[in-house]
């Protein structure tokens, strides 16, 4: 160790040069104050750049600390403090501010007392300054964050026994408190007692890891209000003590409240509240599974199209409340209720015999009947046809299910209507038949058995390339290469809920294969679509996200709708119209005129096309009727911008008779058949010469 002679004064000022601390000395009887090179080379000055002064170091205090400064000094000489202690800024030679630590004493007094002289320190503490304020940054945005999110902060020290809430913590429990402490048994006495056990196992876990642990529980106010809490808790370990507990809490009831009503409405209709298809499918599935025997019930209404062309679909979903309603009230406990769509139900009731359906049956049947459907019409009633299938077979599918009941369903309309049928093998009138179909299309989407076809849509008189819009068919190849009819395969989709499926699959196949042919201009193709399609709502997206994919133009797709399928689900087919048109996409209202509610869907929906229903055109040259029809609608249908086409275009003086009367476009056998949609893209993009039309 180096002899303490050797410390002298350059062996003390190499000490402060090293630590970098700028010395300061103020002698209060003459006023004069010394500072240290090290003190200027702090502030960016060289060795006598620098004027001594006893103000020197105030003159170069930032304004905003001076007063803080010279009290901090005052009250030392006056005895009030031991030191000085105190932060304030310098300005450096530059002009940025240096931020200094300043330190010192009386180190002399007179034969009175009374300080003489005072030295200290100053050090450099702008990088700790500048973390500080980084730091507070960060917890000023921690602090927003946690505001933002309503999420409070306590901890619980193991070893003291002693709890802290933070403000926003003791406002999720409705405790009013001015201090963070809280009594250690107070959390437990407000756990929800069914949720007790798992919420103080849950705080007990992480002593045992250093992982983080969430719980959910409830909580009862002292007002009684029962509250859903989230809460990630921490075990912080401490080399002095035992450690703390460190945890969040945030009221997640309306989340939770959300989360219910969505799993309710994915599991319900919107309309009625009764269950949807898809959760009485699985319902059924989990039911047959137990291979006790129940009874299934497919519940179809009659005249409920005739009620909607009557008074309005506002009154038709009324009248479809009302009878879900009735229907609930008649089931036992066990039963289930289910609207598969549009106006029918099903029902499943287990250990149900024979007498026991035939009694709710009866029930229902009541039910239906008497369903107060308002003063306005009062002269309108409702009935029902029910089918009935006993199932006590495990191995039965739920298709097959359905499918029988729906076929008893069908016995009892062909009697008469307003009654119920029970299934019979023997009198089977092809519902089992119908749900294997829907099954071969499923398979024949992926098997490469379903096919698309097109109808062109001809402008009268003129060649079919001065339009080349083209509907899109489908044809399904049954497995022993015969074609099925649309008119067989396409209802058995709409039964059995595959129907928005096809639509999807014939969309994107059409797509897929055609887009580059419509975004050159060379066609434009319509696409039919189920009402299960229509009340879909993810349809756009799905459209939007396969025109991505394609590149095919949305002006260069069409849609056509039909009274039957709008009139299940009125606000979605109005709601798609108008995004249909948002996207420059063309809408046509397919079989227009065949039912009562014809022109209120052309007042509500703001359409490019009417399509007149083949009924109309098929005998337009012997029928003076329907000549008048189809001129009343064509003239409507001009004067509000619409095109106008005809279906089923048959014969030759049918199409004289259109071509007079002004229609536009029309389709038929006369004009062209159905043929395969490669084909007529082929011709379309100039591979091919076009056909001449050609006669049936």
């Amino acid at each position: 160790m180096a002899d303490k002679k050797n410390r002298n004064g350059e062996f003390w000022e190499l000490a402060l040069e090293r630590a970098h601390l700028g010395v300061w000395d103020w002698d209060l009887r003459s006023g004069d104050c010394f500072y240290s090179a090290m003190w200027s080379q702090m502030l960016g000055y060289g060795e006598g750049e620098l004027v001594e002064a006893s103000d020197l170091w105030l003159r170069l205090t930032h304004p905003d600390d001076r007063e803080r400064a010279v009290a901090s000094g005052e009250r030392h000489i006056a005895g009030l403090t031991d030191s000085i202690e105190t932060e304030l800024r310098l300005q450096h030679k530059s002009g940025h501010w240096v931020w200094v630590l300043d330190r010192g004493g009386v180190v002399e007094r007179d034969v009175e007392g009374r300080p003489v002289r005072l030295m200290g320190v100053q050090t450099d503490i702008t990088k700790q300054k500048q973390a500080e304020a980084e730091l507070e940054q960060v917890n000023v945005r921690f602090r927003l964050a946690l505001a933002a999110s309503g999420t409070g902060i306590w901890h619980h020290d193991l070893a003291a026994g002693k709890s802290y809430w933070d403000e926003r913590t003791r406002e999720i429990f409705g405790l009013v408190a001015e201090t963070d402490e809280v009594s250690q048994d107070l959390w437990h006495s407000y756990l929800h007692p069914d949720d007790r056990a798992d919420a103080e196992r849950a705080h007990l876990a992480p002593l045992q890891t250093q992982k983080v642990v969430a719980v959910q529980y409830r909580i009862i106010k002292r007002d009684g209000d029962i509250r859903h809490v989230e809460s990630l808790i921490r075990f912080i370990a401490d080399a002095q003590s035992s450690g703390q507990i460190l945890g969040t809490v945030r009221d997640v009831t309306e989340a939770k409240q959300r989360d219910q009503e969505l799993a309710h409405a994915a599991r319900h209709d919107g309309l009625t509240g009764l269950l949807n298809r898809a959760a009485f499918d699985r319902l059924l599935a989990q039911h047959i599974a137990t291979a006790r025997p129940l009874a299934v019930f497919y519940v179809d209404l009659d005249y409920f199209k005739a009620l909607n062309d009557f008074a309005g679909h506002a009154t038709g979903d009324l009248a479809l409340k009302r009878v879900a309603e009735r229907i609930l009230g008649c089931l036992p406990p066990p039963a289930h209720a289910a609207r598969l769509g549009g106006d029918e139900f099903a029902l499943l009731v287990p250990d149900c015999d024979a007498a026991q359906a035939e009694r709710l049956a009866g029930a229902v049947l009541a039910a239906v009947r008497d369903a107060d459907l308002g003063s306005t019409v009062a002269s309108r009633k409702l009935a029902a046809s029910i089918g009935i299938a006993f199932v006590a077979d495990e191995n039965t599918a739920v298709a097959d299910a359905l499918a029988c009941a729906d076929d008893a369903c069908y016995a009892a309309k062909a009697a008469g209507r307003n009654r119920f049928a029970v299934f019979s093998p023997e009198t089977t009138s092809g519902g089992l038949n119908a749900a294997r179909l829907a099954a071969d299309t499923v398979d024949a989407m992926e098997d490469g058995r379903l096919k698309l076809f097109g109808q062109e849509i001809h402008r009268l008189g003129q060649p079919w390339q001065e339009n080349r819009h083209v509907e899109v068919l489908a044809r399904l190849a049954g497995r022993n290469g015969q074609l099925i009819p649309p008119g067989e395969f396409i209802p058995a989709a709409e039964r059995f809920g595959i129907a928005s499926r096809l639509d999807r699959w014939i969309i994107r196949t059409a797509l897929s294969l055609h887009g580059p042919a419509l975004k050159a201009g060379a066609l434009t193709l319509g696409f039919n679509l189920s009402a299960q399609t229509l009340s879909d709502p993810q349809l756009w997206d799905f459209v939007d996200a396969v025109i991505d994919e394609t590149g095919a133009p949305h002006s260069g797709i069409g849609f056509e709708i039909t009274e039957t399928a709008a009139v299940t689900n009125f606000t979605a087919a109005e709601e798609f119209v108008r995004k249909a048109r948002e996207r420059r996409c063309r809408v046509s209202l397919d079989d227009f005129g065949a039912g009562m509610s014809s022109f209120e869907y052309l007042r509500r929906f703001p359409v490019d096309t009417i399509k007149i229903d083949g009924s109309f055109i098929e005998h337009i040259a012997k029928s003076r009727f329907d000549r008048e029809i189809v001129s009343a609608i064509s003239g409507i249908a001009r004067s509000l911008g619409c095109s106008v086409v005809a279906e089923k275009i048959e014969e030759q003086d049918a199409l004289d008779i259109l071509r007079d009367m002004g229609v536009a476009f029309g389709q038929g056998f006369l004009l062209h058949q159905p043929e395969p949609l490669q084909a007529i893209v082929t011709r379309a993009s100039g591979r091919a010469a076009l056909p001449a039309a050609r006669r049936a």
